[in-house]
């Protein structure tokens, strides 16, 4: 290990200089998702678990969204180490038409059956009533900020990820603002509850998709050919459906198993309480997360980038080995600072700050100690999966390390303990990081194959 972690100088710093502005960015955008259910949670327990269960299906969009960006930066980032602007283009033409249509589908689909499809979410139909004028709005904001993350996805995989943290930290403040305007109707705003966080995101979305079209019009590190975007070409659509789509459906999958998580606690019996931990500690757990996910980012373009330029295997490894290393270590500091702060801060704290008493709290404290021990677990598989893996053109062997541990045995177990068995809040917290326990040894394994390079890139006539 120690071996591995031996870099001439100046690499971590790189490291470090690609990896602090995505750690920024992500710090940003799930500072958002605490800051709404803080403020959803001061008009009730009802109110919140309603907007999480309208969050289920929304996680899914998010999903798609972390997908086609994330497909994108296998092939951006190594068009970027061949120099290869016009081939960008093309690929950021390819992912807006798939992202807009999909999102654009779903979204529809939640705005005209809202109550319908969060009534399949959970055993009560007040919190489908209470949750509909939010699933109605926010499926559309998930469209302009697909396409606003396409544009920051490409962005980073060209080292620019400063970019991505000044987009999402400007539209963050607004939405923050907004939602202090539009839930609580101070300004002279009308009073919207939980559809005024909706529409508050929605406005805030659109605002980052306005920044995004200036900035690809005047960029001059990857100027975009408005002839090869609008026109990629088959080739280009082969070459996305081959790398990306498995990408995408690995996330969409992933999405879909992480929201059958929290229907399978809208079926318990103290589904509320379960309801309102899981959204309070979902967002605590993003929030230590995301210097796990800033490495894991930083980690495919670095990859991507030597595939690119043509390096041997061995250097690809060695520079893979150190990446991974390094990930596992830094998460498990996070992991034991989390800990530390669980009777510190969290119990004490934040659980009554957002109106966690009782069996709420003890469900909170129970999903807390549980999700931070397995931190190192994530941030070593996070950086494995997108990291490695993915920016090796690995997509279908990642994909499945991905989903087989979440579908085979996290959610079975899970559903075991919650609704069989009906235990307490231990088991069932254990029963949710089983998947991390699993994933980690299959993906070294992987990695240690070497059969995950490929030069995604080759043979195509720019």
């Amino acid at each position: 290990m120690f071996k591995s972690l031996r870099q001439p100088s100046g690499f971590y710093k790189r490291l470090w200089k690609l990896s602090l502005p995505i750690i920024l960015q992500n710090l940003i955008t799930y500072s958002l998702g605490l800051i709404d259910t803080f403020m959803v949670s001061q008009l009730g327990n009802e109110e919140m678990a309603a907007v999480t269960t309208a969050n289920v299906p929304v996680f899914l969009l998010i999903s798609i969204v972390f997908g086609v960006q994330s497909g994108l930066g296998i092939l951006v980032s190594q068009y970027w180490g061949k120099g290869d602007t016009r081939s960008i283009s093309r690929a950021l033409g390819v992912a807006s038409l798939l992202g807009t249509g999909i999102t654009l589908v779903l979204a529809i689909l939640f705005a005209l059956f809202p109550v319908q499809v969060m009534d399949l979410l959970s055993n009560r139909h007040d919190l489908s009533l209470l949750g509909a004028p939010y699933l109605q709005l926010i499926g559309f904001s998930y469209v302009f900020n697909m396409l606003s993350s396409i544009y920051a996805s490409a962005q980073r995989s060209v080292e620019n990820s400063s970019f991505g943290m000044k987009l999402f930290g400007f539209s963050t403040l607004l939405n923050t603002g907004l939602n202090y305007l539009l839930i609580f109707g101070h300004g002279g705003f009308p009073a919207l509850g939980v559809a005024g966080a909706a529409l508050a995101t929605l406005l805030a979305r659109m605002s980052e998709f306005l920044i995004c079209v200036v900035c690809a019009l005047r960029s001059k590190t990857i100027p975009l050919d408005l002839n090869c975007f609008f026109r990629p070409g088959h080739d280009m659509v082969r070459r996305f459906i081959a790398y990306a789509s498995p990408v995408v459906l690995n996330e969409a999958a992933w999405g879909l198993g992480n929201s059958l998580l929290t229907v399978i606690l809208g079926y318990t019996d103290n589904s509320v309480e379960m309801l309102a931990a899981n959204a309070v500690m979902g967002n605590l757990s993003r929030l230590f997360l995301v210097i796990c996910f800033g490495l894991g980012a930083a980690t495919a373009v670095l990859v991507g980038k030597s595939i690119g330029e043509g390096q041997s295997h061995d250097q690809v490894m060695r520079l893979s080995q150190t990446l991974l290393w390094f990930a596992a270590l830094v998460g498990g500091g996070v992991g034991l600072v989390a800990l530390i702060l669980v009777p510190v801060l969290f119990v004490p704290v934040i659980f009554p700050m957002f109106k966690l008493f009782g069996e709420s709290a003890a469900i909170a404290t129970a999903l807390a100690i549980t999700s931070f021990a397995g931190i190192p677990l994530h941030a070593y598989s996070i950086s494995a999966v997108t990291g490695v893996l993915r920016s090796g053109g690995d997509v279908a062997f990642s994909t499945t390390l991905d989903l087989a541990p979440q579908w085979l045995l996290c959610l079975p177990l899970t559903a075991f303990c919650a609704l069989v068995l009906k235990t307490g809040c231990w088991p069932i917290a254990l029963a949710i990081q089983v998947e991390c326990i699993v994933k980690s040894p299959l993906c070294a394994w992987r990695i240690r194959s070497r059969k995950w390079i490929h030069d995604v890139t080759r043979g195509y006539d720019t």
